[in-house]
């Protein structure tokens, strides 16, 4: 019994010298991992949207990259035809209608962050002044209006590149594929995707002309705004026309996913990335008009189907201070999008909610990003639509 004893004794010792002490760094690095911290996708699972950024960028990063749109929008200008939006004509239905979302103030943020790291709260007042916002996301139709008036090339187009998720790409493609993004080896950086091959070289717009554009970087978005009369929403004028009058909703509806079963968002269905059941209907990005309007103000899609280019630059700090109409930082790294996307779950990437955030670098693109337009004052041209126009 006393040799038993003193086995025990020993083994324990040997134990408690060989298990490692953790250091506050640990701890540091522990905590991160719960909340985000540095990860480029601020969750334990996420879908590494924010992973997609582009690293070789000539222009650099912060305020340098205001100088990049202005270089694409003034080459806008400088378009073949450049009729303007006003003389445009497209063979497909319209979407481009503004609706009027009218000025109050609301509670940015939430009390109580799904995902920390992302910079989701404090919940802070926050006054907006009336402005005009996109009924729907830019359609592939509508922005190929702007590049044929303006002979606008994408950033997508002059890398030479850009982001696709791995189950969307032909078997051929993916032969020739040996590198993926390491915090998210689902997202492929494929040669030849752009807007115009939103899968890929061997694919194209047939039959995807009503959905929403993808592979449009932030600074495309900027120019593809600015010729049409408008510009991109700050965050917090897209967060108040999410919750459209709600307070403390997940979702510009409410806090019910699917009210009646009825599912009112583009997001995957089953199991990320290996299959997407459809349920919803797609199993990418849908059309533009896809499901009713999620709010009272008329809006579709302002959560699932695609990322929403902002044109905040990306900061996760913030005071509770109240503000009117505030425009975030001076300069970052990396610009906001909002409202999540196809490929968002509750497991992974639960981004589909109003006061979700996340980041990339304003020459990013991908195969779930997009964006829509606000303005000040309803372009001349434009009419607003009638509610059952919407």
């Amino acid at each position: 019994m006393e040799k038993r004893v003193n086995v025990w004794t020993c083994l324990i010792l040997i134990i408690c010298l060989y298990i490692p002490s953790i250091s506050p760094e640990t701890e540091t690095k522990a905590e991160k991992q719960c909340t985000g911290g540095d990860d480029p996708d601020s969750s334990n699972k996420g879908c590494g949207c924010a992973a997609t950024n582009r690293k070789h960028d000539d222009k650099g990063e912060g305020a340098d990259q205001s100088e990049r749109a202005d270089e694409l929008s003034s080459s806008a200008e400088k378009g073949p035809l450049n009729l303007g939006p006003a003389a445009v004509k497209s063979p497909y239905a319209r979407t481009n209608q503004m609706v009027y979302i009218p000025g109050g103030v609301f509670t940015m943020g939430v009390a109580q962050p799904i995902l920390p790291g992302d910079g989701e709260g404090p919940p802070r007042e926050v006054e907006v002044t009336g402005f005009y916002m996109d009924v729907h996301e830019v359609s592939n139709a509508e922005f190929g209006l702007f590049v044929n008036d303006t002979g606008h090339v994408t950033e997508a187009e002059t890398f030479g590149d850009s982001f696709v998720l791995e189950t969307r790409i032909s078997e051929e493609v993916l032969k020739g594929i040996s590198q993926a993004v390491a915090a998210a080896p689902w997202w492929l950086p494929v040669k030849g995707a752009d807007w115009r091959h939103p899968d890929g070289p061997d694919t194209d717009l047939k039959g995807r002309m009503d959905h929403a554009v993808i592979h449009v970087s932030w600074n495309d978005a900027v120019a593809y705004c600015k010729w049409a009369g408008k510009r991109l929403p700050t965050e917090a004028e897209w967060e108040y026309a999410c919750r459209g009058g709600l307070k403390d909703r997940l979702f510009p509806w409410g806090n019910k996913l699917t009210p009646k079963d009825e599912h009112r968002l583009n997001m995957w269905q089953g199991e990320f990335p290996k299959e997407n059941t459809k349920a919803d209907g797609f199993d990418g990005p849908a059309p533009v008009t896809s499901y009713p309007p999620q709010n009272k103000f008329g809006l579709k899609n302002m959560v699932g189907n695609v990322w929403e280019w902002v044109s905040d630059w990306w900061n996760i700090r913030h005071t509770t201070d109240f503000k009117k109409d505030p425009k975030g930082p001076d300069s970052s790294s990396d610009k906001v999008k909002k409202g999540g996307s196809y490929m968002c779950t509750k497991e992974f990437c639960y981004r589909y909610r109003c006061g979700a955030r996340s980041q990339n670098t304003p020459d990013s693109s991908a195969g779930n990003l997009g964006f829509r337009c606000a303005a000040d004052q309803l372009p001349q041209y434009l009419d607003i639509p009638e509610k059952d126009e919407l």
